[in-house]
């Protein structure tokens, strides 16, 4: 089993990938799809707080936190500019990556919660942090729906 403190690690990264993802889209959205600038700032200031909040409790574990990204959420955001190459600029295509996005965290809280014997504090962070992961998760995918069925 992982510990705690590799753990907190893997999803400190994961946030700053989301949070990487997320500003990037916000770079190449175009007018028609403003809207969605609003919540993909909310969603990166989101993972940054939570990058944070997990690098306070390492901090009281004496864990050295990672400040880095992912190799897959790298190449996550390579996916992302190969895509707007090639016309995935719609505001279904960008949903749809960002969908995909989610669900890459949203999985990785859940096995964390359900498999990586996490407790006290770390436990309820994590826990909490997964529900709004979850709410974003939904979010997007309810926009990603309403956008697919438009076009």
């Amino acid at each position: 089993m992982a510990t705690t403190n590799s753990l907190l690690n893997e999803l400190i990264e994961l946030n700053n990938d989301r949070a990487s993802g997320f500003e990037k889209v916000l770079a190449d959205i175009n007018d028609e799809n403003v809207d969605l600038k609003e919540i993909f700032q909310e969603y990166a200031a989101q993972s940054r707080r939570f990058s944070q909040e997990l690098t306070a409790i390492l901090a009281v574990r004496d864990g050295d936190p990672d400040t880095g990204n992912t190799v897959a959420g790298t190449l996550h955001r390579v996916w992302i500019d190969v895509k707007a190459l090639f016309g995935g600029t719609d505001r279904a295509s960008i949903l749809s990556e960002a969908e995909r996005g989610e669900d890459a965290i949203k999985k990785a809280y859940h096995t964390t919660l359900t498999e990586g014997g996490l407790i006290g504090e770390a436990m309820d962070t994590v826990a909490a942090q997964s529900r709004s992961i979850d709410k974003a998760h939904d979010t997007i995918k309810a926009l990603r729906d309403m956008a697919k069925a438009t076009s």
